[in-house]
């Protein structure tokens, strides 16, 4: 049975690791090693990052939304319920872009939104 060797695997792997080590501290970027565990923490770290972006923003939306329905005295949660019951479906990233760049139509929004939960 022929012997197999990984020499030509190995070193493409090793300095695909390399690359993406480049950058990093001291042994981080030279031994494969030390890069191997940094490059898999950093990458791991990435992912959970891209799902945290997606909360973050959620949570400010809010933040901008429940700011903006206060001024005219009405709690987030009871602005996104009068928001349901009167049929307008928008979401919380272009609420908030309304609540920034455009005041009036967002007033106009929550007075709907007012007039809804008292009906």
């Amino acid at each position: 049975m022929a012997r197999i060797k990984r020499a030509v695997n190995s070193r493409k792997n090793h300095k695909k690791v390399l690359k993406l080590a480049k950058g990093y501290y001291g042994g981080r970027s030279k031994l494969f090693k030390t890069a191997n565990e940094s490059v898999m923490r950093a990458l791991r770290n990435a992912y959970i990052g891209r799902k945290l972006k997606k909360r973050d923003f959620r949570t400010l939306w809010i933040a901008r939304i429940n700011a903006a329905s206060r001024l005219s005295d009405l709690s987030y949660s009871r602005f996104m319920n009068g928001m349901k019951l009167a049929g307008i479906d928008i979401n919380r990233k272009m609420l908030s872009e309304i609540a920034i760049n455009d005041p009036k139509a967002f007033a106009e929004l929550v007075e709907v939104a007012k007039k809804q939960l008292q009906a």
